[in-house]
């Protein structure tokens, strides 16, 4: 590693992006003897150190959200890593498979070679040739803000990726918009921390953190779930709530009302001073509900099938009953009038592919690709939700999608294919 923009003119396969996604393509490739180098805008895992809170742990346990040939030291393997563990992790595993990464070097933008034998790809550190581009920049590329509440009101309105801490916050309530991880794990930070705060619902899953013994991710695997190829229709832009915070716990949004958190539904418009919400909010949560005691019942037969000895757990299907904030729901709040001293988006991210002039992208920015293979000849993606499984925008799920787009790589280097060396 090194963070000199000393670039070579050439080289057979160019990754941009020095997070897991790089990291892990680099790892294959290495194996494969392909000629690579990676191209990081600021420092390895970089998001995992500026763009998230202070106290953010990984959501599965230590022994799941790692590569298979890294295990982390040090810790428990039940354990939730630390957001400064995870970036020590890439980094020692950086070094582990010296990984050929140029950090401080940012690709401006990347276009076809006229010819069609490759890419031209223009950096803050010069020009430099490429006959195969990754393009490994993950899906959190640019946090999305509804055009909601004007910023007039004088309310402080940040991204979730700009939350540090509760004290970086003027007084008053928190309004958090968003109740998928992130979301859900800020709003229940705030509130331990003394604070009012409000909590905007949508359609989630709210999977068990553990059950009969077993972690969520170990049901995942042994289900099969990790491997769902797509969302079910509809169920696209649905987020799972889940937290390895204070230990690792189910997320139970009734449980946070009865602490005194207020729940509401969807947010939508603004007018006169009051955010209304959408009168949707126990259909949100019973639908949570739902999907947490599918995978219930799913491990119920799968233990039952396999005759395995797991402890029951009846106590895991008792719900608390609804809280007033969800059988009267409050669908119009006057933002001042409830104290609201700041409003958290924690509304997702959108892709930002504009630097790369080549592919072909969907209406939304999305880039057309089967299992991160794009049509045009050396064009690759990875790291994107949904690449090609449920898993792929995990750790452990990146590196067998890496592998795979190794392997295209590879082939089309044994193929004959025009090959630039550095």
């Amino acid at each position: 590693m090194t963070t000199d923009n000393i670039l070579p003119a050439k080289i057979d396969t160019l990754i941009v992006g020095g997070g897991q996604a790089g990291l892990a393509v680099s790892g294959h490739l290495g194996r494969r003897g392909v000629p690579h180098l990676i191209l990081e805008r600021h420092r390895i895992a970089e998001r995992w150190r500026s763009e998230r809170w202070d106290s953010l742990v990984a959501n599965g346990p230590a022994w799941h959200d790692r590569f298979p040939d890294l295990a982390f030291d040090g810790i428990d393997p039940d354990s939730f890593a630390a957001k400064d563990r995870i970036v020590e992790y890439f980094e020692t595993y950086a070094k582990q498979i010296a990984a050929p990464i140029r950090c401080g070097v940012e690709v401006k933008a990347v276009r076809r070679k006229a010819d069609g034998s490759g890419f031209l790809a223009e950096t803050s550190a010069g020009i430099i040739e490429a006959t195969n581009l990754v393009a490994a920049t993950g899906p959190f590329q640019r946090p999305i803000i509804p055009a909601v509440v004007p910023a007039e009101t004088g309310i402080l309105q940040i991204h979730s990726n700009a939350y540090r801490n509760p004290g970086q916050l003027p007084e008053g309530a928190v309004l958090v918009v968003g109740a998928g991880s992130s979301g859900g794990q800020i709003a229940d930070e705030l509130q331990r921390a003394g604070r009012r705060v409000y909590l905007s619902i949508g359609p989630h899953d709210r999977p068990p953190r553990a059950y009969r013994g077993k972690d969520f991710c170990w049901w995942l695997g042994a289900l099969g779930l990790w491997d769902a190829k797509a969302r079910e229709p509809g169920m696209e832009h649905v987020t799972i709530s889940v937290s390895g915070a204070y230990g690792g716990h189910t997320v139970d949004f009734r449980r946070l009302a009865a602490r005194g958190m207020t729940l509401l539904g969807r947010a939508g418009t603004y007018k006169d001073g009051a955010l209304h919400f959408a009168p949707d909010l126990a259909r949100n949560i019973a639908q949570g509900d739902a999907n947490y005691l599918s995978v219930l019942d799913a491990a119920d037969a799968y233990v039952a099938k396999n005759g395995l000895d797991f402890p029951e757990e009846p106590d895991a299907r008792r719900t608390e009953p609804d809280p007033p904030c969800v059988t009267d729901p409050i669908l119009r709040l006057r933002l001042r009038e409830a104290g609201i001293g700041s409003i958290i988006w924690a509304t997702g991210f959108a892709l930002d592919f504009s630097w790369l002039k080549a592919g072909t992208f969907d209406a939304k920015g999305v880039p057309q690709h089967e299992r991160g293979v794009s049509a045009v000849p050396g064009l690759y993606f990875l790291g994107l939700s949904w690449l090609s499984r449920r898993a792929s925008a995990f750790i452990w799920g990146v590196w067998h999608d890496a592998a795979y787009v190794a392997d295209h790589v590879a082939a089309r280097q044994e193929g004959g294919t025009e090959r630039a060396c550095s």
